[in-house]
């Protein structure tokens, strides 16, 4: 006979479970599927065409009139206002990119190039592309993509089509650089630098050292679209030129008004920029003659520190800036005057005497074009923004007027070290 106990048990074990317990088995075995489906879209690297760097030209008529039938039929084109652009791009050659220092610039110790280059043109930037896909087996990949060099003759006709095609796609980083060539664009693409084995990756640590030694501002193609974007300031981009080395140089800033370019700074004014913007580091040095001597001295600014008012004067903006720079001397002529401090006050004097030129020449050479580059409109609608909504309101409004505002200077300069020869 089974007793009461036993009979009790095995009730239990055939009872089914209930509708709560079957909820949350379900529930754990739905969340354990997900688990099982995280390489259903899985693209192997050597499947993507990665590119590393954009070249945009503009393109000769002839060029773009040749049909290809890939965005459009024959002669059965739209009309559009857009510069017809040649395209270059540079697309990493899987396998051949090095991975350690042991091999040269340039390329592999088989000779083998670690980039392909390839162009194309097209009446609008996405149209040259499609030209490009033709060519290239796998689909084009931007997520890789760290420099975009668009040709002067481009920016001065206006970027409004290469930006609103950039801003588009999801898979450009707003880090990227965007920088103006003096030449054509498309050769910084073909170039082969001695310090660097992928072309593209030498133009980068360009930018990106020079902006570590403070002689280039971060102005990635985010901060452009930003500045671009906004009612009080004007966007501005690097301005590069080739060399006879074969290599390039940073040759200034390039400004726009609106989204065309109207003018370029010289290297110096870079700095100049800087300050005025308050970023504390300095990387630029300027030689400065010791009064009433034959001695000059080499001074470099290692920090800098502004400040920016706004007053409205005779029913128009007033802008004040006020700079303080301090650096180091770095270099003395000869050995005729002795670094006393008596001469280091009077080679602050001179600093402080003929400094704020720099700075003027640069605002003056904005303020013709229209270019407010430094955001001064900014501080007018932050700080007074009753005045902005009456009296200006929009962008062109302020682009108008920046070139009749009145704008106040007061730069001085202190000398904190002199190296390990005083004299």
């Amino acid at each position: 006979m089974t007793s009461p106990n036993r009979q009790t048990k095995k009730n239990a074990a055939t009872r089914k479970p209930g509708p709560l317990k079957l909820a949350l088995v379900s529930l754990v075995a739905m969340l354990l599927a997900t688990l099982l489906t995280g390489c259903w879209d899985r693209l192997e690297i050597e499947e993507r065409a990665i590119i590393l760097g954009v070249g945009i030209d503009a393109a000769p008529k002839d060029e773009v009139d040749k049909p290809k039938n890939i965005t459009f039929i024959g002669d059965n084109r739209p009309k559009m206002d857009a510069p017809k652009l040649r395209v270059t791009v540079q697309i990493a050659v899987p396998g051949r990119i090095p991975l350690g220092p042991s091999e040269g610039g340039g390329g592999s110790k088989s000779g083998e190039k670690p980039v392909w280059v390839v162009n194309a043109v097209g009446h609008t930037i996405d149209d040259a592309f499609n030209s490009i896909q033709q060519e290239v087996a796998h689909r084009l990949f931007w997520g890789h993509l760290r420099v975009i060099v668009i040709s002067k003759k481009v920016a001065e006709e206006g970027l409004a089509n290469i930006n609103e095609y950039l801003r588009r796609n999801p898979e450009v980083r707003r880090t990227s650089w965007m920088i103006v060539s003096e030449g054509e664009a498309g050769e910084l693409m073909r170039i082969v630098p001695q310090l660097e084995r992928v072309p593209i990756l030498y133009i980068l640590s360009t930018m990106d050292h020079a902006v570590q030694m403070g002689k280039l501002p971060n102005a990635f193609a985010g901060y452009y679209w930003s500045a671009a974007s906004s009612k009080g300031a004007d966007p501005l981009l690097p301005y590069i030129r080739t060399v006879e080395s074969g290599s390039f140089e940073v040759a200034g800033l390039a400004f726009f008004r609106s989204d065309r370019m109207v003018g370029h700074t010289e290297p110096l004014e870079i700095g100049a920029y800087m300050g005025i913007k308050n970023m504390q580091s300095g990387g630029y040095s300027v030689l400065v003659q010791i009064p009433d001597t034959e001695t000059s001295v080499m001074y470099q600014i290692t920090h800098r520190k502004s400040r920016i008012d706004v007053a409205i004067r005779n029913g128009k903006p007033e802008i004040s800036v006020k700079i303080h720079n301090e650096g180091n001397l770095l270099e003395k002529s000869n050995e005729e005057v002795q670094l006393s401090r008596q001469v280091i006050a009077q080679i602050e004097q001179e600093l402080t005497k003929l400094g704020p030129n720099l700075f003027n020449t640069l605002v003056r050479k904005t303020q013709e074009k229209g270019a407010d580059i430094f955001g001064f409109g900014e501080y007018v609608r932050a700080k007074q923004p009753g005045y902005w909504n009456k009296e200006i309101r929009t962008k062109e409004n302020w682009e108008s007027m920046y070139k009749d505002i009145r704008v106040n200077m007061q730069i001085t300069y202190s000398i904190r070290r002199v190296g390990g020869k005083t004299t």
